[in-house]
């Protein structure tokens, strides 16, 4: 985590969870990050030091005043006035991160060779829960990078049980 952007996603959960709204701040951040992501070109318009802070500030409050949480309208805002804009992705993802660690969840990254069916996708969830001992949530993209099986990225672990680390593992024992 970048300093910055740790500093302020710890301000905001902070009082987020002192107002008892960590689930609401959340939600609120996803959107202003789905609108974001839809439009990157905001993020640069934010960021502009050609545009005088006080008409940034005026445009975060006409885009997300009536969308978000007065919380996160004002975090934005703090954003745009200290020239931090951009670090909000990060910001986001770092209270996510927060979030997630004080609700007792996980979040795995899964990646396998072909998209996996949904009774797959539950029993990995099961099983990733009980190495986990904590709720998982899943993201499952598939790659041709992997050959067979799935590589699974969770709490800073790698579980690799793809066919080319099977391989890779067959040829040691081999060689040995």
């Amino acid at each position: 985590m970048t300093e910055t952007s740790k500093e302020y996603a710890e301000a905001l959960f902070a009082l987020a969870l002192e107002e008892g709204i960590t689930e609401e701040i959340s939600e609120s951040l996803k959107v202003v990050l789905s609108q974001f992501r839809a439009n990157p070109m905001y993020v640069d318009f934010l960021a502009s030091p050609n545009i005088p802070v006080r008409d940034r500030v005026n445009a975060v409050e006409e885009a997300f005043g009536d969308s978000v949480h007065e919380y996160v309208v004002s975090f934005l805002k703090l954003l745009c006035s200290k020239d931090s804009i951009r670090c909000v992705y990060k910001a986001i993802y770092d209270y996510d991160e927060l979030f997630r660690e004080s609700n007792g969840v996980a979040k795995a990254r899964v990646i396998s060779a072909v998209p996996l069916k949904s009774d797959e996708k539950e029993r990995l969830k099961a099983k990733l829960e009980s190495i986990c001992g904590k709720k998982v949530e899943m993201e499952c993209i598939h790659s041709s990078s992997v050959l067979g099986g799935i590589v699974v990225y969770v709490d800073g672990r790698v579980l690799d049980g793809s066919l080319r680390r099977r391989l890779h593992d067959l040829k040691e024992v081999i060689e040995k």
